[in-house]
């Protein structure tokens, strides 16, 4: 689809402002550092059951609800944090889902290589061709399954096989930006980050 200014960008990335930034800017380049994934997986989590739009507009409330989203202090929360949550408008107060993220601090405190060592881990390799239309695209992979059995196996929660696809989506880990986007295959690494 083209945009406004002129560029093409898979249809979703250019069905408003917002997604515009977001695809032409972090949505599918690499990304690494344990807290910078541990947000994004976090976020996927809270998307399920809404929409991505949703979650992208909270994204500074999110920041600020959750420190960051820096693993050690997230991990260290408690029940008067839990009802600080689910206090704050700005963010999806699930409790369920912010319990899990808690708890997801906690076990990724606990992944002796890191948990940006452990996602990418699970990348598969580069694919020869970007996929043609949305059609082309799974909504999740052996990778992204194989990704999940073992985030749970580690105490992870809401991080099933379409969350750790979506996961390995925004990160870079695959690129499925369609053909004919303006986003160049292989963009430079510009989100990445040290744990």
């Amino acid at each position: 689809m083209i945009g406004a200014d002129g560029l093409a960008r898979c249809g979703w990335g250019a069905s408003t402002p917002d997604y515009a930034v977001y695809h032409d800017q972090e949505w599918g380049r690499p990304l690494r550092g344990d807290d910078a994934l541990f947000e994004r997986m976090t976020l996927e989590a809270f998307q399920s059951g809404l929409s991505w739009l949703t979650i992208l507009r909270k994204r500074p409330a999110f920041r600020l609800a959750f420190d960051d989203f820096h693993l050690a202090t997230v991990a260290g929360y408690d029940e008067s944090d839990v009802t600080r949550l689910l206090g704050d408008a700005g963010i999806v107060r699930n409790r369920a889902k912010i319990t899990a993220a808690i708890g997801n601090a906690r076990a990724a405190l606990e992944v002796p290589e890191g948990l940006s060592a452990l996602l990418w881990s699970f990348a598969p390799p580069p694919r020869p061709a970007r996929p043609g239309t949305f059609a082309d695209v799974p909504a999740l992979t052996g990778e992204s399954t194989a990704l999940a059995k073992a985030l749970k196996k580690r105490g992870f929660r809401f991080v099933g096989p379409t969350t750790a696809y979506a996961l390995m989506q925004a990160t870079g880990m695959v690129d499925d930006h369609l053909a004919g986007c303006h986003v160049a295959a292989g963009a430079d690494d510009v989100m990445g980050l040290t744990a």
